[in-house]
């Protein structure tokens, strides 16, 4: 689960640099906007502190993007190829979470099914 966090907090880093630049903003303007110092935008970006829940709805706010879309990479014009691996990669575990979640399910329901039968 460390890593997990780990490359989450990375990636959160990493796309709120990313639209902050491309909004135009400076750590300082964007810390106005929500409510934070800009010391506390330097290490949310330096991966040094995490970010409230409070804190992802003003910063997918004040970017104009959904939460969810703070923790996917963003395209930066040379980040293609990483995004669509990036995807096809969470998809594949999400994919396989399901099929694993269907499968356990099916194994209770047969398991009931077959006590009911006796």
């Amino acid at each position: 689960m460390k890593e997990a966090t780990a490359e989450s907090k990375k990636l959160l880093a990493v796309n709120i640099k990313l639209l902050r630049k491309k909004w135009g903003f400076s750590q300082e303007k964007l810390a106005e906007n929500i409510d934070l110092s800009a010391q506390t935008i330097s290490d949310i970006e330096g991966c040094r502190t995490w970010v409230s829940d409070k804190t992802l709805e003003k910063l997918a706010k004040v970017f104009n993007v959904d939460i969810f879309q703070l923790f996917i990479p963003q395209d930066d014009g040379e980040n293609r190829a990483g995004k669509k691996t990036f995807l096809y990669n969470r998809l594949t575990k999400l994919g396989t979470a399901i099929k694993d979640d269907i499968d356990k399910r099916l194994e209770q329901f047969y398991v009931s099914e077959k006590s009911l039968i006796k």
